[in-house]
Order: C-alpha cells, then structure tokens, then sequence
C-alpha cells in the first residue's frame, strides 16, 4: 500500500491567528518573565529595605553546597530556558519561513562578528556608567551577576548562560517579534518601541534603572534589526554584553571598590 505524504499548510496566518500566535509565544517565554518581574518589583518596593540595600541575582546557585547536582540544576534550566527559540522556528517553518528569514543563520560569520562585537563595547560601556548611576540614585536593586560557587564549572556555565539571554532575547523579542509585527502592517516605530518595552518589562526586577536601560537598548537594537534584517548581530552583542558582566564580576568581586 503506498504511503501517503503529509501535506502542510504553510499559509500565513491571517491577523488574528498571528495575534495569538505571538501571545502564545511570549507567554510561554519573554511574557510570563515579565509578569514574574513585575511581581518581584512589587516585592521589592513593599520591602521594609531600600531597592539600593536588595539584590537582584542573576545566576545564583540552585543547589548550595551539592555543586554536581547544581551543575546539573544550571545545565536544566538553560536548556529549558532557551527551547522557545525552538518553537519559534517551528511556528515560522509552518508559515513557509526560517529562522534564516529573521537572519539567524551563519552566512555572514564575519560581519555578525564585527557589528556584534562594535555594538557589545558601545552598549557595555554605557550600560555599566548607566547602572552605576542608578543605584548610586537609590532606584535600583543592587545587581548581582553571578554568584556561583567557586568550582570548576563556573565560568563555562556563565558564558552558557550570556549565550542562552542572547539567543532567546534577541530571536524573540527582536527578530521574530518584529518580523510579525510587520506582517501584521505594524509601523516601524510602533513595532520597535513595543518591543522596546517588552524588553523593558522583563528586566523590572532589577529596579527602575533596569527597566530603563533596557528599553533603550530595545529601541536601539530594534532598529538596527530593521536596518539590516539580520538578528545575528545582535544575539553576538548581548552574548557578549552577559558574558563580559557575569565572568567580569565573578573575577572582580570583592577586589575593586567600585563595583557594588
């Protein structure tokens, strides 16, 4: 009996379907951890301690004093973390697409390399002065990069995890996000200052500052991804912005006066 070949519909969803399917995918992603952050923010402000005197950990340890199975916690969590990168291909091969149509792809290794690395030093810097001076004004959570044990694993699981921020943020909120958007007729500015503020929302748990800094971060990447199409670029900036601030701290803490 000859076997039948599966056919699939790769028609772009009409408006209402796409609208649902971008709520489906930030809710199960970028969306519930905005809600979690704006809880968070709420507790904070409700705390008897100013934002200044709290914490934000960003890598923290999951199993304190079982460093094997807390490799194991990390390991779990980025993977986790990072699979709704996966159904976002899947949703962009059902409508005849790739994530080769938001440019994640390797075809130009160099000049992904070049801008990402040129955007990481502009926002870094800045994003670190930007930071300083916020928590100097008592309106953010004293942000704690990594405070991993001190074992072997350390330093890969933090660049796995600056990897694993740039890699969801950017294909999500940046090149899927405002690829959508602009199937769905959205204006240039209206999609990138939306995307903006989702960015924005899911950094509140770090204070006002975090939110801040985010969504103008979000409006600068936003546009660059319309300028060249591509969201490689800028998964290599913020994987390098995360990789330089988690390893960065983790070398420097307690050494250097500046540094909170």
């Amino acid at each position: 009996m000859p076997t039948r070949r599966l056919e699939i519909d790769t028609t772009l969803p009409g408006p209402r379907l796409l609208g649902a399917e971008i709520f489906v995918v930030f809710a199960v992603s970028l969306g519930a951890s905005a809600l979690f952050s704006l809880i968070r923010l709420i507790g904070a402000l409700t705390a008897p301690r100013a934002l200044q005197g709290q914490q934000a950990v960003l890598v923290g340890s999951r199993a304190p004093g079982r460093p094997w199975l807390d490799l194991a916690l990390q390991l779990a969590d980025i993977a986790v973390s990072v699979a709704p990168v996966a159904l976002v291909a899947y949703l962009l091969a059902r409508s005849g697409e790739s994530l080769r149509t938001i440019g994640v792809d390797l075809r130009e290794p160099g000049r992904d390399l070049l801008r990402g690395a040129g955007l990481a030093a502009l926002v870094g810097g800045t994003g670190l002065a930007f930071y300083l001076a916020v928590w100097a004004a008592g309106v953010n959570l004293t942000v704690v990069p990594g405070a991993l044990p001190d074992v072997w694993w350390r330093v890969p699981v933090l660049l796995l995890a600056a990897a694993q921020n740039g890699v969801l943020e950017e294909v999500i909120v940046c090149g899927y996000l405002l690829h959508r958007l602009g199937q769905l007729g959205w204006s240039p500015v209206r999609s990138v200052a939306v995307s903006s503020v989702i960015r924005g929302s899911y950094h509140l748990y770090q204070g006002f500052g975090g939110f801040i800094g985010n969504v103008v971060m979000g409006l600068l990447f936003g546009s660059l991804y319309l300028r060249w199409r591509r969201a490689m670029p800028l998964v290599v900036a913020h994987t390098l912005i995360d990789a330089v601030a988690f390893v960065g701290y983790a070398l420097l803490r307690g050494k250097v006066s500046w540094l909170p």
